[in-house]
This record gives structure tokens, sequence and C-alpha cells, in this order.
């Protein structure tokens, strides 16, 4: 067993890499409940927090969704999107990050994006994050919704 002193850096360098290999990855379609990743509910220690809230737009709650691809509009009111990441961790600049049945598809550097989707039912959610990709304390989560592709 781990001392307490050297689980803290390797959980911390665990989000490290979870996030910075985290990409495009294409969604399960499952209709089962969502579990959470490892990285989507650890904030680590000392991180700042926003007065940014982020909401999704489209698709709406219960939409079913006709072809191979959903269009995602995310609102993000009281702060900016960069397009770049830097340890200049600024509450009022980020990213958007996109999950659907809690694993991370893309990593947003704008507020709209179409994702390829198969036939199933989906809980999409949106997370504002800092520049460097790592969460604000406390998170700033979207409401999740449900979606349908036929």
């Amino acid at each position: 067993m781990l001392p307490l002193r050297l689980v803290r850096p390797i959980a911390a360098m665990s989000v490290a890499f979870l996030l910075a290999s985290c990409g495009s990855g294409s969604p399960t379609g499952s209709a089962a409940a969502p579990t959470d990743a490892p990285y989507a509910s650890y904030v680590p220690s000392g991180r700042p927090s926003t007065p940014a809230k982020v909401s999704i737009v489209s698709p709406a709650p219960n939409e079913v969704i006709h072809g191979t691809s959903v269009h995602v509009v995310v609102s993000l009111v009281g702060a900016t999107i960069v397009d770049d990441t830097n340890e200049d961790i600024r509450p009022d600049q980020g990213h958007v990050h996109l999950y659907i049945d809690n694993t991370l598809v893309y990593m947003q550097y704008s507020l709209t994006k179409d994702i390829p989707v198969t036939p199933g039912t989906y809980v999409l959610k949106a997370e504002f994050v800092a520049n460097d990709h790592a969460p604000f304390n406390p998170r700033d989560w979207s409401t999740q919704i449900f979606f349908t592709v036929k």
C-alpha cells in the first residue's frame, strides 16, 4: 500500500495524463446509466473559481436526432474561450469540454461542434475549464441533457 503522501501526487499525475491524452472519441450509443470517468470528479486543491456559467443550447433536452451527427451549441456567460493551452490561469478565460455518457469526446475551442453519433440514447454535458484544461473549483458544469439518435 502506498503512503498517503505519494497517493495525491500520483493521482494528480494520472489526471494530468488523462486530460492530456483525451481527444476525439466516439460515443457508445448506450442507453445505460452513465458512470463517472476517474478524472470527471477530481478537482486538484488550490484551483481558482470562475464566475462563468456554461449551458447547452442545442440539442434540446429529450430531442430526437435523425442522422449521423449531433450539432452541439454551448453558451458561455461571464468568460471567453481561448484557443491556446497555457498555465496562465484566469477565471474569465478557458475552454469548454464536452462529455457524452461521461466520456470526454472533444476539447472544444469554440462554442459549436458536430459530433458523430450512432443510434442510441445519450447524456450530454459541458464543462468550462481553465486554460490548462483542468477544472475550476467548484466545477462549472452545464445541466446534463438527454437526447436520442434514431
